[in-house]
Parts: C-alpha cells; sequence; structure tokens
C-alpha cells in the first residue's frame, strides 16, 4: 500500500506543479471565448464552472479509469507507474493543450485541429479515423449496459432500442438540457464510489505488491513483457486520444481561458486518482497475501486471475460497498458507458459538421448529420451482435485506435509549441513514446501481426528514429521560413523608413 500511497500524492503533486509549469507554458489570457462570441443556445454557451468540470469528467472517464486499470493491475506494480506519470507529463497535457487550443481556434473539433498544424491530408485521415472511433464507441457502449440491463429486466433488443433513442436525444438536444443536468450525478457516483473503495483500502491496509517488488509484467502469457502492452490497456486513466475529440465540446462552454488548468488537467488529474483506487482494489483482488481477497465469493475463486474486469467492479462493490455499492456499481458499468457514448456521438456531429459547415444552431441540420451517423452505428452494433467475437473483435481495436488519436494529437501540439517557440519538449517525449508504443503493439499483438518481441523491438527503434527524423526535418524547414519572412519583414519596414524620413526631409 506504500507505493500507492506515494503515488496519490504525486498525482496531486503533479497538478499543482506540472500543471501549473504546463499553463504558464500555454499562457491564457483574457480574450473573448467561443462560449461568448459564437453563442448559439446548443453547443455554444456558458457552463457554471463546476458543471464543466463534472462533465468533461464524465466526458473523458466513463468506465475507462475502472475496466482499464483493474485490467492493467495484471501486469503488477508497473500499472502505478504508468498512470502517475503517464497522467501528469502526458494525459493532462494533451487533454490541457489540445482542449486550448480548439479553444482558441474557436472551439473547433480535433480534425480541424490537426489539419491546421499537420495539414489538409492527415486532417482528413483524421475525420475518418476519428468518427469511426466515435461510432465503434457507440456501437460498444450499447451492447454491454443493454446486455447487463437484460439480465434484470427485459431483453436486450428492447434495451437497446431505448439506449439509442437516449442517444438520438442527448446528441440532438442543447448541451445543457440533457448532459448538463445528468452528468454532474452519474460524475458525482463514480467519485463517491472511489472515495468509498479508498476509505476500505485504508481499513484494510492489504498486502498488496509494491513497485520494489519488481516492475516485470504478472501476466502468466505475456512472458514479462509489459510494452507495448500496459500502455494500450491502461489509456483512461494516464492518456487517451478519445479526450481529444471530447475537451472541444467544454471548450465551447468555458466563460475565460484561466478555467482551461482546473478543468482539462484537473479532470484527467482526477481520473488517473479513479485510476490509481481501482489498480489497487484490482491488486488486492489478484495478489493479496496470504490469501486473495476475493476468498469467500465461490463464482471469483474459480475464475480468478482471468475474472473479467465488469465482474471484479460488481463483486468488490457488492462487498466492500453493500447495498450502496451495488447501486453504485451499477451506474458505473451500466450508466458510464452510455454516457461515453453519447458525447461520442455528439462529438462526431460536430466534427462532420466542422468539415460540411454546417451551422448547427438549426434542428434540421443537426437531424441530417444524425440519421447517416446513426445509421453507421447501428450496422456496425448489428454486425457485432451476428458474430460471435464481435464484441471482442471491436474492443481489441478500439484501444489501439484510442491510443493512435493521442499520437496525432500530441504531434499536432508539438507543431504548435514549435511554431510559437515554446518549450516544445513536454509534448515531443509523450508523442515519440506513444508513437513507438503504437507502432510496437499492431506488429507484435497476437490480434494484429503476431511478430515476436525481437522485431518489435527493432519496429520500436524505428519508429522513434522516423518520428523525431521527421520532426526536426520539419522544423528545420519551419525555421528557416520563418528566417526568410522575418528578414523581408525587416526590408520592407526599413525601406518604409527610409521612405518616411525622405518625406519628412523633403
Amino acid at each position: 500500500m506504500v507505493s500507492f500511497f506515494i503515488s496519490l500524492i504525486l498525482l496531486v503533486v503533479g497538478y499543482f506543479v506540472y500543471g501549473k509549469f504546463v499553463e504558464k507554458v500555454f499562457g491564457p489570457d483574457d480574450r473573448k471565448t467561443p462560449a461568448l462570441r459564437k453563442a448559439d443556445g446548443v453547443d455554444f454557451m456558458v457552463l457554471p464552472n463546476w458543471k464543466i468540470f463534472m462533465i468533461q469528467f464524465l466526458n473523458i472517464a466513463g468506465t475507462g479509469p475502472i475496466f482499464g486499470a483493474i485490467m492493467g493491475a495484471k501486469f503488477g506494480p508497473a500499472s502505478y507507474l504508468w498512470i502517475v506519470f503517464g497522467c501528469i507529463f502526458a494525459g493532462s497535457v494533451h487533454d490541457y493543450l489540445s482542449g486550448m487550443l480548439s479553444m482558441r481556434h474557436g472551439g473547433v473539433s480535433l480534425p480541424t485541429l490537426v489539419g491546421h498544424y499537420l495539414g489538409r491530408i492527415t486532417r482528413d485521415f483524421m475525420l475518418l479515423f476519428t468518427v469511426f472511433l466515435m461510432i465503434m464507441v457507440g456501437a460498444v457502449f450499447v451492447y454491454s449496459p443493454a446486455a447487463i440491463l437484460s439480465s434484470i429486466w427485459g431483453s436486450s433488443t428492447m434495451w437497446i432500442i431505448v439506449i439509442f433513442i437516449y442517444y438520438l436525444v442527448a446528441t440532438l438536444l442543447p448541451v445543457d438540457k440533457i448532459i448538463g443536468k445528468i452528468y454532474p450525478i452519474f460524475a458525482f457516483s463514480l467519485f463517491f464510489m472511489a472515495a468509498g473503495l479508498l476509505v476500505v483500502l485504508c481499513i484494510k491496509m492489504p498486502d498488496i505488491p509494491e513497485i520494489w517488488d519488481g516492475v516485470g509484467s504478472r501476466l502468466p502469457d505475456s512472458n514479462g513483457s509489459i510494452f507495448p502492452y500496459l500502455f494500450i490497456t491502461i489509456a483512461c486513466g494516464a492518456i487517451s486520444g478519445f479526450h481529444a475529440t471530447q475537451s472541444p465540446l467544454m471548450a465551447r462552454c468555458m466563460k475565460n481561458e484561466h478555467q482551461g488548468r482546473p478543468i482539462f488537467y484537473g479532470a484527467m488529474i482526477s481520473e488517473g486518482a479513479i485510476a490509481l483506487i481501482w489498480a489497487a482494489v484490482a491488486s488486492y483482488f489478484f495478489y493479496a497475501e496470504p490469501s486473495p481477497g476475493y476468498e469467500l465469493i465461490e463464482a471469483a475463486k474459480k475464475t480468478g486471475f482471468a475474472t473479467a474486469a465488469p465482474n471484479v467492479v460488481n463483486i468488490i462493490c457488492n462487498e466492500w460497498l453493500g447495498i450502496v455499492g451495488g447501486i453504485l456499481a451499477m451506474l458505473g458499468v451500466v450508466a458510464a458507458p452510455i454516457t461515453s457514448g453519447d458525447t461520442a456521438l455528439r462529438s462526431a456531429r460536430l466534427i462532420i459538421a466542422d468539415f460540411l459547415k454546417l451551422n448547427q444552431k438549426h434542428f434540421g441540420k443537426r437531424l441530417i448529420i444524425c440519421v447517416p451517423l446513426f445509421a453507421a452505428t447501428i450496422a456496425l452494433l448489428l454486425w457485432q451482435i451476428e458474430n460471435p467475437d464481435g464484441f471482442n473483435v471491436i474492443w481489441q481495436y478500439f484501444g489501439w485506435y484510442n491510443q493512435t488519436i493521442s499520437v496525432f494529437t500530441l504531434w499536432t501540439l508539438t507543431v504548435y509549441l514549435a511554431r510559437k517557440n515554446k518549450p516544445y519538449i513536454i509534448t515531443l517525449v509523450p508523442a515519440v513514446f506513444m508513437t513507438c508504443a503504437c507502432s510496437t503493439f499492431i506488429f507484435v499483438s497476437p490480434s494484429a501481426f503476431g511478430m515476436d518481441s525481437t522485431t518489435g523491438t527493432y519496429i520500436t527503434i524505428y519508429a522513434a528514429a522516423i518520428s523525431l527524423l521527421w520532426f526536426f526535418f520539419w522544423k528545420r524547414r519551419h525555421d528557416n521560413a520563418d528566417k526568410k519572412h522575418k528578414e523581408k519583414d525587416r526590408i520592407i519596414n526599413m525601406n518604409y523608413r527610409e521612405k518616411d524620413t525622405g518625406m519628412k526631409q523633403f
């Protein structure tokens, strides 16, 4: 438990120290925000600070910091290190700068932002890539809640229809009508559940693996390999590209830029804290000595280390938090993915609207985008249901898609900082690291190309080298062009001064 408490303290310190440094690098000011300049009563409107924070937190969280941390805890104490350092130096920086940069550009969506700094071709690729991820999120996060709810009452088909109707309404209506009202409640429930689990952890003080016991993988089928699997498994608790698609939603609702650090950086640190708590809880569930923490639950005794993340949530919450825990577990396992799904589809609507330059103030124009968007989501859902392994196939690639978007976002932020002559190292290092992780995963993962670990090592080195060469080659060209531009301006200004002096003499 010592490693856990140190990690928790480091997260808090990271917010106040490194978060303040990142804020200073960006330099928020008192200019009018999109919520004031482009107010339309639908997507652009000023909301209270606390409500924006709660919505942002639930937008980026969902079940990510729970399920990801539980699966990541199977790798051992290394999960603590990735959550802490990933969250402070990568995820929070990623979320803060992407949200603030969106605000500076009028509240534009991620593909538009990427296109502005990485070019039109990259923008078009990101548009397709991001919209497909949003559709994937919508489909995945309909299926699992419907299956759970149908086990309590009704049929899966009935619940799928109900959830889709909710999706449609939440996607079409102004942000303050449904999302602004129910999201803070669900966000509070996640915080309350995490706080309850933290209290029980402090009371039990279980004997779980510490960082100094070794950070090698504990997974029996991983051959001790952490890279790149850990960094794809734990996404939302450390860094997640999905967050950059959601931050613009709240960038459209903020009254001033100084709100950015507590909302964007702070929400990510909060998510990291929840991920840490669940990683510790899962360690108790999987590793506690002298006997596993779940020793009294017969169903879990049979599956043990292979217990699925949602089942771990239900078992732990019911055993530790009683009836209240059962209700909170239901909110976490059912409501959280549903709320991630509706904001994903809302984000997809706004991304497509930005690309088509369709004003979203009028209901009809919102509906024009939503009809084909929901048709595509339903088609993917039907394939998922018909295919016996459909859910697993989608979920395997969801993590990689998610982290790949973070790669494009981090490179976008790096180019922005380099253009502004700001310390771009704060995003360059995470960008190179995540480029290596995503490139290696797609080649060595058994669900993809399945290459051996030696080949994976070479791919990691090549990915790092190529990405760095690309960046410094671009930077050299940009610096030379900037130098020529400044020299041209200097000559023009000098000519104006000479002309002005001559006129005065005349």
